[in-house]
């Protein structure tokens, strides 16, 4: 039986093991998808010793993904890149091999939801500077996004992670983002504002073009008072569970060798999950 983990402190909030749970049992596989609690101190042991007990591979949750990177012998370009990953698997030789698949969660929920939104070439605005924030960047730029104009609350942290990626990413004043809308095709909220039990993310959309379209990461609640709002006014909008949902999918691939698809009904099966906890 092959068996992966999440590994995480804590870990019990991650929603991973609802999502692997149901591939596992859709397709019949015999696996197992488990929790590991791993403290800080003890993360760099757990993964040189992820093989002997016995685990295919493992996703990677707060505070172990800068850990993970570290621990990797065979990093790809996407965890490199991001700096973090959440993503492992053990190769035949027994090396471990990291990846991060937030940017590729993200991308391809956007791409689903919505494939028209960079047909217009117009600039991208992002809110965050977090590790969220990163990965987004990182995929929108793989994706040929030619300018992202980045507000974060913290100033200093949006022009420190601009510095990885070159001139497609400019740094504007927090206070600059409600004007920055005029000319934006995509708006991507990666902060947890919005969030249950989080402040509302302040911003006003009226400069926001009717075509641009609004992604919020946040999936708790799915419909964030910025989506409520962008809906009301007619814009098209991706909700964050699509991003986590579809980040999970290489992971299962390399651990139980079954692509797994993302369908209505695994959305359904999470969101009551989501409902109930």
């Amino acid at each position: 039986m092959k068996r992966a983990c999440v590994i995480g402190w804590p870990v019990a909030h991650s929603r991973s093991p609802v999502i692997h749970r149901y591939w596992l049992k859709l397709y019949g596989l015999d696996g197992a998808y488990e929790m590991e609690a791993v403290r800080p101190e003890e993360i760099e042991g757990f993964l040189k010793g992820l093989g002997k007990r016995g685990y295919a591979g493992a996703n990677v949750t707060l505070p172990h993904k800068e850990a993970a990177l570290a621990a990797a012998d065979r990093p790809d370009d996407a965890a490199t890149t991001i700096g973090a990953a959440n993503t492992l698997w053990l190769d035949a030789k027994c090396l471990l091999h990291a990846s991060n698949t937030d940017a590729y969660g993200f991308m391809t929920h956007l791409a689903a939801e919505a494939p028209e939104w960079n047909q217009g070439k117009r600039p991208v605005v992002a809110l965050g500077a977090g590790g969220a924030a990163r990965a987004i960047l990182h995929g929108l730029i793989e994706a040929g996004t030619t300018k992202i104009l980045l507000a974060n609350r913290t100033e200093g942290r949006a022009k420190a992670l601009a510095e990885g990626f070159g001139s497609r990413v400019w740094v504007i004043p927090w206070e600059d983002r409600n004007r920055a809308l005029s000319d934006c095709g995509l708006l991507v909220n990666a902060t947890s504002l919005g969030m249950t039990s989080k402040p509302a993310l302040d911003i006003d959309l009226s400069a926001l073009p009717a075509d641009a379209i609004v992604d919020d990461i946040v999936y708790s609640p799915l419909e964030t008072p910025l989506l409520a709002a962008a809906k009301a006014r007619g814009n098209r909008t991706v909700d964050g569970l699509g991003m986590l949902l579809h980040q999970a999918v290489p992971g299962f691939e390399r651990w139980f060798g079954v692509r797994p698809e993302v369908t209505p009904e695994l959305r359904a099966h999470v969101l009551a999950h989501l409902k109930a906890s």
